[in-house]
């Protein structure tokens, strides 16, 4: 029997388990799946909590509706902006960083579904799983350099790691969306599923994973992850400080008003 725990007050993020494998479902439909200070929240003690659970030996993350998640609610991070102090700006700048390694260090192997736009954050979630399943029209980027902002949540190791460097450059630098076929081929997508059909496909591979001896399985997954990050560990919590930078540059007040007239932005590298 499926067994369904909400994650925090808000459904905006559930977790289930469907026998050996654990669900995690972003559901904020009508919203893109735009990604709140809260949201992120959850699924920080989403992961945590299948981490934990020894009945379950992989996870899938996927996200109800047309589109995967088009990344940080940018209505939450404007209001933020220039309301708090320097201190709790910092601090708050770190959630993302906290996602991703909550996500890295589920024990499980994961799976992603990816459909959609996935944008942002929403890709970054994405880079932190271990495998990504994408429908043939998903389209996946990284749009932070549009709004005249860095890539955050200590994610770019991530993309590195999955695209080598100039493929990771010209996803974070170029802020525009790729089509599911593109980063089929260039390793960030491990299969492409048919329209409609990428949670099934990955719950197919999480079955794979699953089925295998898990303990096994769960260290050499940490192990890889260690070696392959350990670099970026040691220098990433610097993307917290230049995103302090770039929120106080007149380009980004720029960038979120042009985005909200639904204009081009009038960029002057101040």
């Amino acid at each position: 029997m499926t067994k369904t725990k909400e994650s925090g007050a808000s459904p905006t993020v559930t977790l289930h388990s469907e026998g050996t494998i654990g669900i995690i479902t972003l559901r904020r439909i009508q919203q893109r799946n735009a990604l709140t200070a809260t949201m992120i929240e959850q699924l920080i003690t989403a992961a945590t909590t299948i981490s934990d659970d020894e009945q379950v030996t992989a996870v899938v993350i996927e996200a109800q509706g047309d589109t995967f998640s088009v990344g940080a609610d940018l209505n939450e991070v404007s209001a933020a902006r220039g309301s708090r102090s320097l201190l709790r700006a910092r601090r708050d700048a770190e959630l993302g960083g906290r996602l991703m390694r909550s996500l890295r260090d589920i024990h499980q192997p994961t799976v992603c579904a990816l459909q959609g736009v996935a944008m942002g954050g929403g890709a970054c979630i994405a880079a932190a799983c271990d495998f990504r399943i994408a429908c043939a029209d998903a389209q996946i980027g990284v749009g932070e350099v549009r709004m005249a902002m860095n890539l955050m949540w200590q994610a770019m190791p991530y993309y590195v790691d999955l695209l080598g460097t100039a493929r990771a450059k010209q996803l974070i630098m170029s802020g525009q969306l790729f089509p599911a076929e593109t980063l089929h081929h260039w390793g960030f997508i491990d299969e492409i599923a048919p329209q409609g059909k990428a949670s099934a496909v990955a719950r197919r591979w999480a079955k794979t994973y699953a089925d295998l001896p898990p303990v096994a399985v769960q260290m050499i997954k940490r192990s890889i992850n260690r070696y392959a990050q350990a670099l970026g560990e040691s220098i990433m919590h610097m993307d917290s400080d230049q995103w302090l930078l770039t929120a106080q540059s007149e380009d980004f007040q720029e960038s979120l008003e042009a985005f909200k007239a639904k204009r081009a932005p009038k960029l002057k590298g101040r």
